[in-house]
């Protein structure tokens, strides 16, 4: 408890928290915890370190010890292995137990399938709610383009009525007219 306390403050400040990691007998899956203790949260690390809570089940660890989790990504229980006993009939309730609980690499698989499953059919769902947003806006947009084809659209006409008249006001106009001026005027008009 008190070194759970402890990590979650170094993982707050951004120090760097080390946990166990052991793999199964498989030799491929690993675990990874604080410590393998009772109560103490376990995951597993994927491939791409992503980190998920271990299923409810009986794991064999490398080293013999068996690691029991009832709740999802709690240890309940690390106990020892226990010797086989050579009798006919245990051995069938013991095989029934094995496949009952399955092994960590198909429980991996799993939760990874169903969360990538999962998300597909969040992003599909998604696909369908845009596409038909994008139906709807498309269709507005065709009525209004009917709409203003179809609007009688008067044409421009010419009213004598509006007509703007211009000031001009002529600089020296009293003055006599110079040979410059004649000449202006000639290529004006």
């Amino acid at each position: 408890m008190k070194t759970s306390v402890i990590n979650q403050i170094k993982t707050l400040l951004g120090m760097e928290v080390k946990l166990e990691t052991m793999k199964l007998m498989d030799g491929i899956t690993i675990f990874e915890a604080d410590a393998f203790e009772t109560d103490k949260e376990v995951f597993i690390v994927t491939e791409d370190e992503q980190k998920i809570p271990v299923a409810i089940g009986e794991y064999e660890m490398e080293d013999g010890r068996i690691l029991v989790v009832i709740e999802e990504g709690i240890i309940s229980e690390v106990k020892e292995k226990e010797e086989e006993v050579v009798e006919e009939a245990p051995e069938v309730e013991e095989e029934v137990e094995a496949e009952a609980t399955p092994s960590a690499k198909k429980t991996i698989e799993s939760i990874v399938k169903e969360t990538f499953f999962a998300e597909i059919e969040k992003l599909t769902q998604e696909n369908i709610e845009l596409k038909a947003k994008l139906e709807t806006l498309s269709k507005v947009d065709e009525v209004t383009n009917e709409v203003t084809e179809l609007a009688d659209i008067a044409p421009i006409s010419f009213n004598p009525e509006n007509t703007n008249e211009v000031e001009t006001f002529v600089y020296g106009s009293k003055r006599p007219k110079t040979i410059m001026d004649t000449i202006l005027e000639k290529i004006n008009n």
